[in-house]
């Protein structure tokens, strides 16, 4: 099995699933993610999004792709860059963390490592760069395939309750605990990132 994790870029963002290439829940504001859906730009404002990311902060995604077919990826940023967050009751995400926006691996690549890889890997970049943590709005009351992501996965993985919540708890795992992930952590991560999708099932307000 041919193996490989590369950053999202311009060049392959088309690699990503039509539903997150076409999802602005994150990259912009709930009144602007609504205009901009009923307006079909969705997608151009998506790419707008990682153009100005890439340019004024560096890379903000990885891809995963087994045989060269995309399986998988995840999407980080600074709060800064993630609008939508502040319209979560938990908000801000801490200043020295970086949000880790959404993930996702495709259910037949569940199994295989490479939920955990994709994590390491993003964990490793960062930790490069300077920065200390990654925090997550979680979803305490999960029912199905979101962008927000099921708190009960992020806990399992490692990450901890910085600010509690009844429906989205603010969760933190400092990077360093991330690099060294046991594999007796990769089931419940392949659950999490199985789970995960980029269309948004509710809109908190």
């Amino acid at each position: 099995m041919g193996r490989q994790l590369v950053p999202l870029t311009l060049d392959n963002l088309a690699d990503l699933p039509s539903g997150c290439r076409a999802c602005v829940f994150w990259e912009l504001d709930p009144v602007s993610g609504r205009a901009a859906e009923r307006a079909g730009r969705s997608e151009s404002e998506k790419k707008a999004w990682l153009t100005t990311v890439l340019e004024e902060w560096g890379s903000c995604g990885l891809l995963v792709y087994v045989d060269r077919r995309p399986v998988g990826y995840a999407l980080y940023a600074p709060p800064a860059y993630v609008p939508r967050a502040g319209a979560f009751p938990t908000s801000p995400v801490s200043a020295d963390a970086v949000q880790l926006i959404t993930a996702r691996i495709e259910l037949g690549s569940q199994h295989q490592g490479l939920g955990r890889a994709l994590i390491q890997s993003m964990a490793k970049e960062l930790l490069g760069r300077g920065i200390r943590a990654i925090e997550a709005f979680g979803d305490a009351r999960w029912s199905g395939p979101r962008c927000v992501l099921p708190a009960e996965y992020l806990w399992a993985v490692g990450f901890e309750t910085t600010r509690p919540h009844s429906a989205f708890p603010r969760l933190r795992l400092e990077l360093r605990r991330a690099v060294s992930w046991r594999a007796d952590m990769e089931l419940a991560l392949d659950r999490l990132l199985a789970g995960a999708r980029a269309r948004p099932a509710f809109r908190p307000s």
